[in-house]
C-alpha cells in the first residue's frame, strides 16, 4: 500500500496525518523509528543478528590494531640521532634507519648531530677604560649528546645566546678600547672562546663550540674617522717593520758573507807571512854557515843582491861622482815625461843620449864600488 492512499496512515513514516496539512518530518521519530528495527533484527531467532554483529566488531577492531601497527613505522635520517621517550621519560636512543615505535606510548625526538648551526650575537657595550665600542660575533657549535641537548635545559638556543652575549660582555668590559678594535682582536676572540666553555661547563649541553668569529668591531659614530686615522697609522707602522725586517734579512747575509771573506783573507795573509819567515830563517840557517866562514865576503853579498832587488822596481838613477862630495840624481822618469812632446828622433836622440851618460855614469859607479869593496876586502885582511 503506498503511503499517500487513504486509510494508509499506519504505513506513513514520517506519519503525515493526511490532509492538505502535510508539514517536515520529525528527527526525533526517524531516528527512533530507524534504531527500533535494528533492535528488532538484532532479537530475531537463531541469534544471525547477534553472530553478525559480533563480526562487524571484530573487523572494526582488527583495522584499527592494523592502523595502529602501521602507524609506527618512522626513519631516522643519517644525520639524525632519535631520542625515544616511553610514557614522557626517556628510554633509549635510536640510531639512523627504519625503526618502530608503539603509537601513544613512545615518543621520538629527532636530533641533528652532524650539521654546523651559529648562533650570533651583537651590541654596544663597555670597555675597562670607559669607552662604547660595538661588537658582532658568531659562534659555530655541532651537538654531540642528542640526551644533554634534549633535556638539560628548557631552551638550549637561547641558552647558547645568552652564554655567548654574557662572555662577550665580560671579555669586552675588562679590556680596553684599542685591545678590541686593534691589534688585540685575536687575543680578544681567543678569550671570548674561553670565557664561553667556562660558562657551558656547568650546564653540560651536550654541545662542542667549533669556531669562534670576530665578525666586526667598531667605534661610535662621532669617532670613527679618528680611529680610523689610527688604524691606518698602525698599519703603517707594521708596514715600515717589516720593510725593515726585509733590509735587515738581505744586508745580514752580505755582511756575513763580508765577514768570511775578510777572515779568510786574514787567515791566507797569516799563512802567508808564517811562510815567509819560515822561509826567511831557512835561508839565514843556510847563511850562518857561509857568514861564520867569511863574514865580510858575505856581508857584502847581501849588501850587493839587496841593493840590486831594491834598484831594480825603481826608475830613477843614482850616479855618485868621485871629485865632488855631492850625488847625481837623475830621474829618468819625469825626463821622459817631458820630452814626449818633443819630435821622435829628437826624443829618441836625447833618450839614447841619456842612457849612454847613465851607461857611463853606471860603470864608473860600478868601478868605484869595485875599488872600495877592494879596500874593504883587504882592510878586514889586514
Amino acid at each position: 500500500m503506498a503511503w499517500n492512499e487513504p486509510g494508509g496512515k499506519n504505513n506513513d513514516p514520517w506519519k503525515n496525518r493526511g490532509g492538505r496539512d502535510q508539514g517536515p518530518p520529525d528527527l526525533d521519530d526517524v531516528f527512533k523509528n530507524l534504531f527500533g528495527k535494528f533492535g528488532k533484527s538484532g532479537g530475531g531467532k537463531g541469534g544471525s543478528g547477534s553472530n553478525m554483529g559480533k563480526l562487524g566488531i571484530g573487523l572494526i577492531i582488527g583495522l584499527l590494531v592494523v592502523i595502529w601497527f602501521v602507524s609506527g613505522f618512522y626513519t631516522i635520517r643519517e644525520a639524525e640521532r632519535g631520542v625515544v621517550l616511553r610514557f614522557g621519560q626517556y628510554y633509549k636512543q635510536v640510531e639512523p634507519g627504519l625503526r618502530w615505535k608503539p603509537t601513544f606510548i613512545d615518543k621520538v625526538i629527532p636530533v641533528d648531530v652532524q650539521s654546523i648551526r651559529d648562533q650570533a650575537s651583537s651590541g654596544s657595550m663597555l670597555t675597562e677604560d670607559e669607552n662604547v665600542v660595538r661588537v658582532q660575533m658568531e659562534m659555530q657549535y655541532r651537538v654531540v649528546d642528542p640526551y644533554r641537548w634534549t633535556f638539560a635545559v628548557t631552551s638550549p638556543e637561547m641558552s647558547l645566546s645568552q652564554a655567548l652575549d654574557s662572555a662577550i660582555r665580560y671579555v669586552v668590559g675588562h679590556s680596553s678600547m684599542d685591545d678590541v678594535l686593534t691589534d688585540g682582536r685575536e687575543v680578544t676572540r681567543q678569550r671570548v672562546w674561553e670565557e664561553l666553555q667556562s660558562i657551558l661547563e656547568p650546564y653540560n649541553l651536550g654541545v662542542a663550540i667549533l669556531d669562534m668569529n670576530f665578525k666586526d668591531a667598531r667605534p661610535p659614530e662621532e669617532v670613527k674617522d679618528a680611529f680610523d686615522d689610527a688604524i691606518s697609522a698602525q698599519e703603517d707602522e707594521q708596514r715600515f717593520i717589516r720593510e725593515a725586517e726585509a733590509y735587515a734579512r738581505e744586508i745580514e747575509p752580505r755582511a756575513r758573507g763580508q765577514v768570511n771573506r775578510m777572515n779568510e783573507e786574514a787567515q791566507a795573509y797569516k799563512e802567508r807571512v808564517i811562510l815567509e819567515a819560515q822561509g826567511e830563517v831557512a835561508r839565514f840557517a843556510e847563511l850562518l854557515p857561509q857568514y861564520e866562514k867569511a863574514p865580510e865576503v858575505t856581508r857584502d853579498r847581501i849588501y850587493l843582491e839587496t841593493m840590486e832587488e831594491v834598484y831594480s822596481r825603481t826608475s830613477k838613477i843614482l850616479v855618485d861622482n868621485e871629485k865632488g862630495s855631492s850625488m847625481m840624481y837623475l830621474p829618468l822618469d819625469k825626463i821622459m815625461e817631458r820630452q814626449s812632446n818633443i819630435s821622435p828622433q829628437r826624443s829618441r836622440n836625447s833618450l839614447q843620449g841619456l842612457q849612454n851618460q847613465s851607461t857611463i855614469d853606471r860603470d864608473q859607479s860600478s868601478q868605484n864600488e869595485s875599488g872600495l869593496r877592494e879596500s874593504r876586502f883587504r882592510n878586514g885582511r889586514e
